[in-house]
């Protein structure tokens, strides 16, 4: 694989700019040389950083959505409204998507990099380890996969640009929207139900910043094209991207919370799925996850822990 830097005039969209890992990737573009649309819903939400230009719309109106994206050189799309009904993530997540993607090819962007989830992956008890060709769940596993599975398949579906779908597990990472460091946690402090856990189960993550970093490395051509998906982007093609950090056990994760929290897990004895999610593909592209497992917790617990 050769890799090479951003190209001067690389201008990329990346959508939901104001989230977690959308204003994350913003600013990994910008240390990049890149020149960013921040796509945001509410004026004055996208970051505010040099090369970051604001641009308040629906993605999922094809006007706004063909405008935006023209002459850009790829597009990040960061976008799914977890935790919605059904129909909002059906029709922002899967519907949404494939409107950005229809009009970056319509109008000649070479690249889009879509943030999925590994959750479309079959983890359950017995699965064994998890890589790019390993089945995907069926319609009984719920909104969120299965609406996630929906989009990558819609965007397998559209022609003409190239296309990376990056399948991060749970995203790590403080912020107040953050699901693994503020949001579950609060649920734990709260609610004993939340605390019960299986120790061994497999605990697949990734920092927020290392798939920020990976996601605007694609985005700005900094990993070449290949012929094989193992090394690197397919012209014209779709290829899914698993993006995992170091192994760890849902005992790492709860244990960490709920210590740092001031209250008791409550640890199950069921099956559970401990395999791992192989990612020799995104290292064969050339990323290296630059935050551990001890630096991701330790984040965690000082987050959570009172001040003094």
């Amino acid at each position: 694989m050769t890799e090479t830097p951003a190209a001067p005039s690389s201008d990329v969209v990346v959508t939901g700019a104001n989230g977690l890992v959308g204003a994350r990737v913003c600013a990994a573009l910008v240390a990049r040389g890149a020149s960013v649309r921040a796509v945001v819903r509410r004026a004055g939400t996208a970051p505010e950083l040099d090369g970051v230009r604001e641009h308040v719309g629906d993605f999922t109106d094809p006007g706004f959505a063909a405008s935006v994206v023209e002459g850009a050189t790829a597009v990040v799309t960061t976008v799914h409204p977890m935790g919605a009904d059904l129909e909002s993530q059906h029709r922002v997540g899967v519907l949404g998507t494939s409107v950005v993607a229809r009009a970056a090819s319509d109008a000649g962007v070479d690249r889009l990099v879509h943030v999925s989830t590994a959750a479309v992956y079959d983890r359950s008890p017995g699965a064994g380890d998890v890589d790019e060709s390993s089945p995907l769940v069926g319609d009984d596993a719920g909104d969120y996969p299965v609406t996630k599975r929906d989009a990558d398949a819609a965007l397998a579906g559209v022609d003409g640009i190239t296309r990376v779908l990056l399948r991060p597990p749970a995203i790590l990472g403080a912020g107040s929207t953050s699901v693994w460091n503020t949001l579950r946690p609060a649920a734990m402090r709260d609610d004993e139900q939340a605390r019960r856990a299986q120790p061994d189960q497999t605990f697949s993550w990734v920092h927020v910043d290392d798939l920020a970093a990976f996601a605007a490395d694609v985005a700005a051509g900094r990993v070449a094209s290949s012929d094989d998906p193992a090394t690197g982007p397919v012209d014209g093609g779709c290829v899914a991207v698993n993006v995992a950090a170091d192994a760890a056990t849902t005992g790492d994760y709860v244990g960490t919370v709920t210590a740092a929290l001031g209250v008791e897990p409550q640890w199950d004895d069921g099956p559970a799925w401990t395999g791992q999610l192989v990612a020799a593909r995104a290292h064969g592209w050339g990323w290296t996850p630059q935050v551990d497992l001890a630096r991701a917790l330790a984040e965690i617990d000082a987050g959570l822990r009172p001040p003094g």
